[in-house]
Order: C-alpha cells, then sequence, then structure tokens
C-alpha cells in the first residue's frame, strides 16, 4: 500500500536533513512521534526503510529508492497545496452579496464603507472585493441558497428554512400619495377596507416591501386589488406616484427624503402592523467562518445596535 503524504515527505526529511529529530520538527512533531511514524511505513510497506544506530539515522537502499520515486508525487503535492493556499486567499478577498432594495439602496452603503475601512490599510488599496447585486427578496434567498451569494440581506416576511438568519435592523412601511390626490385631502385615516377600494402602485411580485404591507392587510381581513402600476425599485414607485399615480407603501427609509421636500405626504393608516425587520441570511454553519461575510455581519449588526441605543 502507498503510503501517506506526511510520512513520505518525513522519510525524504531524514535526509535532506540529517536525522529524524530534525525531520520532526520541520513536520512539526515530537522525534518519537517522527520514529513512530516511519516505524509504521515500514511495516505498511514490508521494507526497512530506515537504519538507525547510536551515531544518528539514515536510508537504507530501499529508503533512498522510496524516496526518489515519490519526489515528483511530493512536488505535484507541493503545487496543489499552494493552488489551495492561492483560493483560500482569493475567497477571504472576495465578498458577493445579495440585498433586497430598500437595505441595498438605504443601509448597505454605510455599511460596505466601514468594511473598506476596517480591512484597508492606512494608504493602500482594499483587500476586499465586493460585488453587489440588488434585488428583490425572492432572487436573494434563490442566491443564497445556489451560493451565488455569501450573504444576503431580505426585508419583512420571507420563506428562510434551511438557512441561517439574524436580523439586523427594523424598518416600517409607509403609505405615501401625491398631495394633489384625493386621500391627501382626507381627514380620517384609512382603514384596511378603505385601502381594498383602490388600486394602488406597488413594487413587483417578489418584493419583500410588497409582501410586507399585502400581508398586514391579510391580517386585517381584507383582500386587496391588484396594482394600478408595478415597478421593480423604490425610486420607480416614487416618480410614479409624485407624477400622480395612485398612492403606495414604501419603505419610511426610501420615502423620507420626499416626505421632506413636501413632494409626497403620509397618509395615516388604521388597523394595521406595517413593521418589518431587516435580515441578514446566509447558508451553512450558525457561525460564518473567519473573512468579509463574517465582517460585513458584525457591522450590520454593531449598526442596528447604535440605532436602537
Amino acid at each position: 500500500m502507498l503510503p501517506d503524504l506526511v510520512s513520505l515527505r518525513l522519510l525524504a526529511d531524514v535526509t535532506r536533513l540529517g536525522s529524524i529529530g530534525a525531520a520532526g520538527r520541520a513536520a512539526g512533531i515530537s522525534q518519537q512521534s517522527a520514529s513512530e511514524r516511519l516505524r509504521a511505513m515500514e511495516a505498511q510497506t514490508g521494507l526497512v526503510l530506515v537504519e538507525r544506530s547510536p551515531r544518528g539515522a539514515r536510508l537504507t537502499a530501499e529508503g533512498r529508492l522510496l524516496v526518489e520515486w515519490s519526489a515528483e508525487l511530493l512536488h505535484q503535492a507541493d503545487e496543489v497545496e499552494t493552488a489551495l493556499a492561492t483560493l483560500r486567499g482569493e475567497q477571504r478577498r472576495q465578498l458577493h452579496v445579495h440585498a433586497s432594495m430598500t437595505t441595498a439602496e438605504y443601509l448597505l452603503p454605510g455599511w460596505l464603507v466601514e468594511l473598506r475601512r476596517q480591512t484597508a490599510p492606512a494608504g493602500r488599496a482594499a483587500p476586499v472585493s465586493v460585488s453587489l447585486q440588488a434585488t428583490n427578496s425572492d432572487h436573494v434567498l434563490e442566491a443564497v441558497r445556489i451560493r451565488a451569494a455569501d450573504l444576503g440581506f431580505v426585508e419583512g416576511p420571507a420563506t428562510t428554512i434551511g438557512l441561517h438568519t439574524h436580523v439586523v435592523g427594523h424598518d416600517e412601511l409607509v403609505l405615501v400619495a401625491s398631495p394633489e390626490d384625493p386621500w391627501a385631502r382626507r381627514r380620517r385615516p384609512l382603514s384596511a377596507a378603505m385601502l381594498a377600494t383602490r388600486a394602488l402602485t406597488s413594487r413587483e411580485r417578489g418584493s419583500g416591501t410588497r409582501r410586507a404591507y399585502e400581508q398586514a392587510v391579510m391580517r386585517a381581513g381584507v383582500a386587496l386589488v391588484e396594482p394600478d402600476a408595478e415597478f421593480a425599485t423604490n425610486a420607480a414607485v416614487l416618480a410614479a406616484v409624485r407624477a400622480g399615480g395612485a398612492p403606495a407603501f414604501l419603505s419610511r427609509l426610501a420615502a423620507a427624503r420626499d416626505l421632506s421636500a413636501g413632494w409626497l405626504v403620509r397618509l395615516r393608516v388604521v388597523g394595521l402592523d406595517l413593521r418589518r425587520d431587516f435580515t441578514a441570511i446566509w447558508l451553512g454553519g450558525a457561525t460564518l467562518p473567519p473573512g468579509p461575510a463574517r465582517d460585513l455581519l458584525a457591522i450590520a449588526r454593531r449598526a442596528s445596535d447604535g440605532r436602537r441605543g
């Protein structure tokens, strides 16, 4: 039977370094352990490979032949080991993130700046290369499950079976309208039943924002009609509502600028729980391995703790 690579390397080092003790130190083991491994290899091969004497140890003719025959094998093993180390290093420097739109637009930019600050030595380029894909929550979940993303961020209710999760923030949906919209002149808040009488402007199916407000209305015992218009981004929804389109539910983060500027107004709604969570998701162990994904999650968690504080 062919001895393992560690034993073959140990045998070669006896010749290269001149003693079993020195070969053991090169392998990170004691002289006794090295001697035991060599005896085990002799028993495995049925050959005497090392001559031992009070003056030291040297290889037998059979031992020298085995070292010569295994030289190319050990060289190839070194090349594979070097390639694996390079691959691991590349993986530690690359991070693939998929995030639903609100997280990608309003939270991740700050987190990624902090990640760059932490991982980039002064005066040198950042060692971590980050690719960010902004999409809806359903696509984020799929990307994480097929390992196209190292880390994902979704908003609101989502099916995360088989994934590990951690809440990294909280949000609230608001109903916004153009100041000229008929509902903007209402003095009384809107009920779920009232919302069901009108087709709204909406994000596309698969969006965490859309799923959150639809489920909130369903919990109130009401079914919404199909949207008046659907858009794939928060910016497109805001533009449509500003232009006089039907009201829309959006994250308070997405609507804040338009509300502050007076371009849109917030409509009061009663009887609906419009709160939701921002959640990090990943595949694998309960704890992310050391690297940029774990660093980014830690930054997001600290930011969440800071907002709560």
